[in-house]
């Protein structure tokens, strides 16, 4: 029988220091599609996906990048307001689309004390950024190849390349569902690796079924510009009869048109919320 006559009582004599101490924070996986610069004006321009990544100035994993995150401030705020926290300190934008990811819980994910990790994935046209993050650049994905449950990725910023590898391990067949295993990794900080990797496929999964690509998606933009953002997501070539059944119901068409560049006029579509 308890000691206590009420649960105001129970509280105001409770011993918290029973139990062990630890951090979590919210890591933000900042995703966008952008143009690749070209310097033939002819040539039609090729999508790339980039991820913003931060280099750590400090020790642990000084000099190695990661995905931008910060320690949840654990009197005042929620994780996703401390993930919105971050998405703000970024990139000065408020309206991102955040979905939260999984959680990251390792015993040994970081060498300073027990920290918990709840990671989000964020979409952003990055051209409406306007601000630059000191110590962050923005890293195309040129390369994801995926034999024998090892997936390979190239991670590349015109001045620095990052390349990691990390097995899937099925853990139930039922569901799909897979565990990841760093095979290699030399300039990614924490478990950084494991968290691009599954932001990555759980936007892949979704672009099938939703219309998530469309926040990467500037208002206007072509028909063959969309599909190449479906490509690059993706990572395969789609037939045009396919990708017009996709967004059938998706898009309309505006009376604006793309001139210039040394191609045809194009029509403008723009997303078709409603």
């Amino acid at each position: 029988m308890s000691e206590y006559k009420s649960e105001e009582e129970f509280l105001k004599n409770y011993d918290s220091s029973i139990f062990e101490k630890l951090s979590m924070t919210a890591d933000i996986l900042l995703l966008s599609v952008s143009d690749q610069e070209q310097t033939n004006y002819r040539k039609t321009s090729t999508k790339m996906m980039s991820i913003l990544l931060a280099k750590r100035d400090d020790y642990p994993y000084k000099g190695k990048w990661c995905v931008p995150g910060g320690f949840l401030d654990v009197k005042n705020e929620t994780l996703e307001e401390c993930a919105k926290r971050v998405m703000k300190r970024e990139t000065n934008l408020e309206d991102i689309y955040l979905e939260q990811l999984y959680t990251f819980d390792g015993i040994d994910r970081d060498p300073r004390m027990r920290v918990v990790s709840t990671s989000y994935v964020a979409l952003v046209d990055k051209n409406k950024l306007t601000q630059k993050v000191e110590h962050a650049s923005w890293f195309d994905i040129t390369l994801i190849e995926e034999k024998d449950n090892v997936v390979e990725i190239t991670l590349d910023n015109g001045e620095e390349v990052i390349r990691f590898s990390i097995k899937k391990v099925l853990r139930e067949k039922t569901t799909d569902r897979y565990d990841f295993e760093v095979v290699e990794n030399d300039k990614l900080a924490f478990d950084h690796a494991k968290v691009i990797l599954s932001g990555l496929e759980r936007i892949r999964n979704k672009v099938n079924y939703t219309d998530i690509v469309f926040n990467m998606m500037p208002e206007y933009f072509t028909l063959g510009e969309l599909q190449q953002v479906y490509e690059v997501i993706l990572n395969k070539k789609l037939l045009d009869p396919a990708f017009r059944r996709i967004i059938a119901d998706k898009v309309e068409k505006t009376n604006k048109m793309r001139t210039g560049g040394g191609h045809r006029p194009s029509y403008l579509f723009k997303y078709k919320k409603n």
